[in-house]
């Protein structure tokens, strides 16, 4: 009888935020490796923000995951068979495999992972995309200086832990945004910003901000957009650089919310906004990887994950990544090394 892998499939296009019932959980054969490819045993599976909106059908930057298809994502494996000749049984591999506890490729995208260097599921937050992104978002685009302020929205996740962290790291001062007492708790005591805001209740938050900001914003690194970003754009200082990385806010409206028009707060202020995805950055990872693989190894860089044990599990972790249950990156756990 043939060994079975279970897949999880794009099952129908969300409304507004996703539901289990959006997938579904399928099995099929563990497929042989054909030539110049390799199998990979899936150890973690990534799940993101950015996937909202590729399960979706509106335009987009990239193409959209077709009904029926395995649910995209990227994941971090052990090569178990292999007829690539740069890729041998044993050595752990990242790439986007999808969630699946097996996956075939002919290595293009695909990076080894040194297990000797951190656990492998860094491979997927602080040594992977979430870091590539806090790392090159804020020092390419956010330009930070020694002083400065900078504050982040989504402060306690994946993205956003690392971005204060990098921040403090450049001798700047350091505000995070989040939605619960225990998330500024995190990053103020654990990670070491230098003061937090729960935007609950919003009718005190912008009271709250000036507060923890006397001194102006010079840098926001935004990951939620909405009434937040509304709130932060009135205190920012002249030349500030406002960094778009994500609208977590907004991806599971079914009708945007139309907020304050704010960009006469560029004009006055001189202020520079810009959007960005991490892959325009893709030729220089290694560039970022050496820096963060280093301050991680020197303890100046700290994590969390939350993590879900199974395959079956993934739609449950996507949805509640989306609703700010984790702290730090949120994981699921398909199998042990």
């Amino acid at each position: 009888m043939a060994l079975m892998d279970r897949q999880i499939t794009l099952a129908a296009r969300p409304e507004g935020l996703p539901k289990e019932s959006d997938f579904r959980l399928v099995e099929s054969p563990i497929p042989e490796p054909g030539g110049g490819q390799f199998l990979v045993r899936t150890l973690y599976l990534s799940v993101d923000p950015y996937m909202r909106g590729r399960i979706s059908d509106a335009p987009s930057y990239a193409e959209p995951v077709k009904l029926g298809e395995v649910m995209l994502g990227g994941a971090v494996g052990e090569v178990v068979k292999s007829n690539h000749p740069q890729f041998a049984p044993g050595e752990i591999v990242e790439g986007m495999f999808g969630w699946q506890e097996y996956a075939l490729s002919d290595g293009k995208g695909v990076r080894k992972v040194d297990p000797k260097l951190a656990p492998v599921s860094t491979a997927l937050y602080v040594l992977g995309m979430p870091g590539m992104t806090a790392y090159f978002g804020l020092l390419e685009i956010g330009k930070p200086q020694p002083g400065e302020t900078v504050v982040v929205s989504g402060a306690a996740g994946a993205v956003g832990s690392l971005v204060g962290q990098i921040a403090k790291l450049k001798g700047c001062r350091v505000v995070g945004i989040a939605g619960s007492d225990q998330k500024i708790q995190h990053v103020v005591e654990e990670l070491g910003f230098d003061g937090g805001i729960n935007y609950k209740p919003p009718a005190q938050f912008h009271e709250k901000l000036r507060e923890a900001c006397p001194n102006g914003i010079d840098v926001y690194f935004d990951n939620v957009g909405g009434s937040v970003t509304d709130a932060v754009i009135g205190l920012i200082n002249t030349r500030a650089r406002l960094v778009i990385c994500g609208q977590v806010s907004q991806y599971n409206l079914k009708r945007l919310e139309r907020g304050p028009r704010w960009l006469w707060q560029l004009i006055i202020k001189q202020a520079r906004a810009e959007g960005f995805l991490v892959y325009q950055f893709a030729d220089r990872y290694e560039e970022g990887h050496r820096p963060m693989a280093q301050w991680l190894k020197e303890g100046k860089l700290k994590y969390r994950e939350t993590i879900l044990a199974g395959v079956e599990n993934a739609p449950r972790a996507f949805i509640g990544m989306l609703q700010g249950e984790n702290v730090g990156k949120m994981l699921v756990k398909v199998a042990d090394l």
